[in-house]
């Protein structure tokens, strides 16, 4: 039925999706303390902008950096900051952190649901958005996505690829969002072409994730400039390298960017941030994950 897409070698491991694959996204429990570390991304950590004591907001910047490759990181709840110190995080590195007592509001900042229509928006305003609004690659390397859409000069961008091939073992939150938030996705893309340049978009899913690609195909129905692209289910497919190699037959070089090559990658989820940035002024303060296991 399809045209499946695939790189050279790669492994077949044991997947585990079924255990979360038809679990709907919920929302966890509301947390009664925060600790946001201002180092969440690939690039120069944040410096606190508040103080011991203050109130802050929902989605109000707490931390932001002069350096052009960073983002800002916003306040996931309102409340109390009880303290500014150094925490340990998962990386296994003590980090200054943020410690939020949270109320029972949840207040958003004067900001929240204040968006703007793509119409009305240039590449360089869509950037700018996508920066102030703390947007990093959600598909692990969590690298800010306003500095791979700056497209230097002399380089030009033909191919956005959205990356939605999550070849992981057990994890299924990618799979999930296309299910449930198509429309958002796509749209998400459509933004991410403008910001880049780009003239033709791509929806890359493997092929075990069949409702996944049943919901994309009617999300993008109408869209002549994207496409859907099945590939080969194979581990690391959701690699970049590996992911342009079977797409398009471009090879980035030893050293190099996807922009090297025409194109730039984002993952889906990233793609639904955007989205809620730019049409709905909304920073990003929450993602989905997968908790999954025997």
């Amino acid at each position: 039925m399809y045209s499946r897409y695939t790189f050279r070698q790669g492994i077949h491991p044991d997947y585990h999706k079924e255990l979360t694959s038809d679990k709907t996204l919920r929302q966890a429990k509301r947390p009664d303390k925060v600790i946001i570390p201002v180092q969440q991304h690939i690039g120069a950590p944040c410096s606190p902008r508040v103080e011991v004591g203050e109130h802050v907001k929902l989605g109000q910047k707490v931390a932001d950096s002069d350096s052009f490759v960073s983002a800002p990181i916003h306040a996931s709840v309102s409340g109390v900051v009880k303290g500014i110190e150094k925490v340990l995080t998962p990386s296994g590195q003590k980090v200054d952190s943020i410690i939020i007592e949270a109320d029972d509001i949840d207040e958003p900042v004067e900001s929240f649901a204040r968006g703007r229509q793509l119409t009305e928006l240039s590449p360089t305003e869509i950037r700018e958005i996508i920066r102030e609004a703390g947007i990093v690659g959600l598909g692990g390397a969590m690298f800010p996505t306003h500095v791979k859409l700056s497209v230097p000069e002399g380089k030009e961008v033909d191919y956005l690829i959205l990356n939605g091939a999550e070849c992981e073992p057990y994890l299924t939150v990618d799979y999930r969002i296309m299910i449930e938030k198509a429309r958002k996705v796509v749209f998400g893309l459509k933004i991410l072409m403008k910001a880049s340049g780009a003239t033709k978009g791509i929806i890359a899913i493997e092929d075990n994730k069949p409702e996944a690609i049943k919901a994309m195909n009617s999300a993008t129905a109408a869209e002549m400039d994207i496409d859907i692209k099945i590939l080969n289910t194979k581990y690391p497919q959701g690699g970049e390298k590996m992911l342009i190699a079977a797409l398009l037959e471009r090879e980035v070089p030893a050293g190099g960017l996807p922009l090297d090559v025409g194109v730039v990658v984002n993952n889906v989820s990233t793609a639904v941030a955007v989205h809620d940035a730019v049409l709905r002024g909304i920073p990003l303060v929450e993602r989905a994950i997968t908790i999954t296991g025997s």
